[in-house]
């Protein structure tokens, strides 16, 4: 199931640009409620379930920090596409092959630790993806790559995170390993979400839509994990 909900997530994000066309401001609303869901998951749920595996705290610190160091690696290349914004100009010649491949290893490793965790982090992984196909899919239909990369694009993103949940599962490594990666995501959730709801601020005023976005993916998370 958690496969099919995975490549759903990104398929509806996709669906809505075709048939809705939603505008920026709704997107906003889209990001701001998908990253308090995303940092809601993370600290009420993932935080305490990974420190309860281990008594060796500090080192479940310095790899949470570490996921913050690769994510943010990872989004030089990506231009800021994990966390709904990217800064990238294209005119539809060149594929953006390093936007391509920080994606997918950032959805790869969003899959691996899902098999060794509760479904919090499979919901959140989810809540997350819809809001991020949304803004991939605009960008590739703005930038004029044809119909068939557009469509391999997709698809290969949308299988990604299916392939690090087989993965994470099937090769004891990563079953060994799991608190650890399940805290290296947990650096990478943390750095995404706040930049998300940081971004998402439009000269720093207060907004009163965004407010019931992230309030409602706040108590989302309180009531019904």
């Amino acid at each position: 199931m958690s496969y099919i909900l995975l490549i759903a997530s990104v398929l509806i994000g996709s669906l809505l640009v075709f048939i809705l066309n939603p505008n920026n401001k709704v997107v906003r609303l889209l990001l701001a409620f998908s990253g308090a869901y995303l940092l809601s998951v993370t600290i009420l749920h993932l935080l305490p379930d990974v420190y309860s595996e281990t008594t060796d705290y500090k080192k479940i610190g310095i790899f949470i920090l570490v996921g913050i160091i690769i994510q943010s690696v990872l989004e030089s290349f990506s231009k800021g596409a994990e966390h709904g914004h990217i800064h990238i100009l294209s005119d539809g010649k060149e594929f953006p092959t390093l936007l391509f491949v920080s994606l997918c290893l950032h959805a790869f490793s969003e899959g691996l630790p899902i098999h060794n965790a509760d479904d919090n982090l499979l919901w959140a992984i989810i809540v997350h993806k819809i809001p991020i196909a949304v803004v991939l899919t605009t960008f590739l239909i703005q930038t004029k790559y044809s119909k068939k990369i557009t469509f391999i694009f997709l698809i290969v993103f949308a299988f990604m995170s299916p392939l690090g949940v087989f993965i994470g599962d099937k090769i004891s490594f990563f079953t060994t390993y799991a608190t650890e990666i399940t805290a290296l995501i947990i650096g990478v959730f943390l750095h995404i979400s706040t930049i998300i709801l940081f971004e998402s601020t439009e000269n720093h005023k207060f907004n009163l839509q965004k407010f019931i976005a992230i309030l409602l993916g706040v108590l989302l998370t309180i009531f019904t994990l």
